[in-house]
């Protein structure tokens, strides 16, 4: 089902709380639409949104969509938190779409960069929006998290749409490329993908659907991309044409320095001057929690925070502080991770296990389950069994309470060569705020 946004003048949206979903209605509010929405918890986010005129209730009955709604919108997730709420919205005789068909419909007469990948998305849809905003192309914007302005949605006056999209359930397939980058692929959404193969063919999929005159952005040196690219109608543009090793970037890793060489073809692409992209990639301060800087304790001790919940992104994330924060001139690098999802952490256990070598000590809070029932296969005392016998010191903890108590003794001893680093998709973050926030000057 594609409406005609032009004759639409009410909208809904179930879950607008979320940072995708959340981005949408900004941009309908900002296209004159009435929209209204609703979520289970009075987030920061919608706090946000009622700031700009969108009227969003808390709940989850009937009630919560209002006479007159043209259209509904809902955020997947939803199809497990309000089921009910979703099926009384298809029978109000509306269109009702996902987020990501909303998507494909905002995009379909646009000229559109999606920017997918298993990691780096949300980073690589920043940097390629900073380039073509400074280049004055003038594009509009929908990222997974918040940019360094405080927003997930840029609006833009031209015809170029930037978007991350995401792979989870194949959601990305919505949208109709005519620039693709694809960051790197590996396994991950393993609640939803078979394996690896699986996950390979939805990106192929993606991949076909760029026309013969669009362009693929990826590694063709990497061994699951290949399969995804080779034969595909677009023309494939190797980002590794655009790497630099000696990049300077005001975030560190070299995970970085490749997502600044996808956004570098792009740019490249679009017609921006080499010089003007890499002027642009040279100021870019990263995204709303990647490698973010929360504040300083009395005791000198920083508080980092970063939304890395995949052992490759752990891993990589880890070497970033190394480079900053060198284990050799004294530094010690303290994580506070949460894993994200009962699933992911039991599948990919033993690249968890291992993903914490750069760091001295790991407190690992209970998984966030999200979408997901508990079996009692999986914890996070199994996962810290499991780090410890890689040879990191790691503690993991039933509740925050014990997290809290366990930290009031040992911050004490914490100086100015100690690097605290909230980490994960879930919650962890709210410890270093908490940090932050009872260490009262």
């Amino acid at each position: 089902m594609n409406p005609d946004l032009t004759k639409i003048k009410n909208i809904h949206f179930i879950g607008i709380g979320g940072i995708g979903i959340s981005a949408i209605a900004r941009m309908m509010i900002g296209e004159g639409k009435i929209v209204t929405g609703n979520d289970l918890e009075e987030f920061d986010m919608v706090a946000s949104l009622r700031t700009i005129g969108i009227d969003t209730k808390i709940g989850k009955d009937d009630s919560v969509i209002p006479d007159g709604t043209e259209l509904v919108v809902y955020s997947i997730a939803w199809t497990t938190l309000g089921p009910e709420l979703v099926e009384y919205a298809k029978s109000l005789c509306v269109p009702v779409l996902t987020y990501p068909e909303m998507l494909g419909v905002v995009s379909k007469d646009k000229y559109t960069v999606a920017v997918a990948g298993t990691h780096g998305k949300t980073t690589t849809t920043g940097m390629i929006a900073g380039i073509l905003h400074d280049a004055g192309k003038d594009p509009t914007v929908v990222v997974g998290s918040l940019l360094k302005n405080g927003t997930n949605f840029v609006k833009g006056n031209s015809n170029l749409f930037v978007v991350e999209s995401c792979e989870y359930r194949r959601s990305f397939l919505n949208i109709n490329p005519n620039i693709l980058v694809i960051t790197n692929v590996d396994e991950d959404h393993l609640d939803y993908y078979k394996d690896i193969e699986d996950i390979k063919s939805a990106f192929r999929t993606l991949a076909m659907k760029v026309p013969s005159d669009g362009y693929v952005v990826c590694n063709i040196d990497d061994k699951n991309i290949k399969d995804v690219v080779t034969g595909i109608n677009a023309k494939v543009i190797n980002y590794q044409d655009f790497f630099n090793p000696d990049f300077k970037l005001k975030i560190p890793g070299l995970h970085n320095k490749k997502n600044a060489a996808c956004a570098s073809a792009v740019g490249s692409i679009l017609d921006v001057p080499g010089i003007e992209i890499d002027k642009s990639l040279m100021e870019f301060s990263g995204t709303w929690r990647r490698f973010d800087h929360k504040g300083t304790l009395r005791s000198g001790a920083m508080v980092y925070d970063d939304y890395a919940h995949h052992p490759k992104e752990i891993r990589a994330t880890l070497q970033g502080f190394r480079e900053f924060y060198p284990k050799e001139q004294g530094y010690a690098i303290t994580v506070i991770f949460q894993p994200h999802l009962f699933s992911r952490t039991k599948l990919l256990l033993a690249d968890f296990a291992t993903s914490f070598k750069e760091a001295d000590a790991v407190i690992v809070l209970p998984i966030y389950h999200a979408r997901e029932e508990d079996d009692g296969t999986i914890s996070s005392h199994i996962l810290v069994e499991r780090i410890n016998k890689e040879g990191t010191n790691a503690h993991a903890f039933y509740d925050f309470e014990g997290t809290d108590k366990y930290l009031e003794l040992f911050l004490p001893q914490m100086n100015n060569k100690d690097i605290i680093v909230t980490m994960g998709a879930g919650e962890a973050y709210k410890v270093g705020d908490k940090i932050l926030k009872d260490d009262t000057i």
